[in-house]
């Protein structure tokens, strides 16, 4: 289904769901976890994030608690769990109404890395902006050093658009930027065996 600009929406029942995952909302008990992901320098290596306290964390957590669509520029931020454990968040933002544009996001636990779980999960928020905002274009923005990020992209045939060379300074250092973006077209067409390519 495909939604005007300014058709109204409604938030789905959730959770969302894929073969292995269950995508719900962030909730105030997931403190532990949250802070877990945002205290870990590795998570944060490439993130406008510093590594984050535990009252840094709350606050964080409370934020994405309580984001909503369908105003423009908010994300909707999902809690991914994994046999019943939380292995990362996934997002999605309404960057624009007028031009049905979107953007992804998703950070992940390090120790559940190899499974192909990000690209699943992103897989499942990218259709649901095509299927239940009706966005037409969903973009992915990097640094352009974080390959693995720019990795989950790539396997879900998003395309690379765009390299933006020291546009931003961020954590003392300026840094590259890379942008990816796939069209709803594209997804309707490629996004079948692109859902289902994860790692092994």
């Amino acid at each position: 289904m495909t939604n005007g600009p300014d058709e109204a929406f409604s938030e789905p029942t959730y959770p969302l769901t894929t073969a292995r995952l269950v995508l719900r909302p962030l909730a105030a008990g997931d403190l532990d976890h949250h802070h877990r992901l945002f205290s870990d320098p590795r998570v944060v290596r490439y993130l406008y994030d510093s590594l984050m306290s535990r009252e840094e964390a709350a606050a964080s957590l409370e934020r994405r608690v309580g984001s909503a669509f369908p105003a423009e520029g908010e994300w909707r931020n999902l809690a991914v769990e994994f046999d019943g454990e939380f292995v990362g968040e996934v997002g999605l933002c309404r960057t624009s109404i007028v031009h049905r544009q979107g953007e992804v996001g998703y950070v992940f636990d390090p120790r559940w890395s190899g499974r192909g779980l990000a690209t699943e999960a992103t897989a499942r928020m990218v259709s649901f902006g095509f299927d239940a905002l009706g966005l037409h274009r969903i973009a992915g923005r990097l640094d352009a050093r974080n390959r693995a990020s720019a990795r989950v992209l790539e396997r879900l045939g998003f395309r690379r658009e765009a390299t933006c060379v020291e546009n931003e300074f961020v954590k003392g250092e300026w840094t590259d930027e890379i942008v990816y973006a796939v069209l709803e077209g594209e997804w309707s067409v490629e996004g079948a065996s692109a859902r289902s390519r994860h790692d092994t």
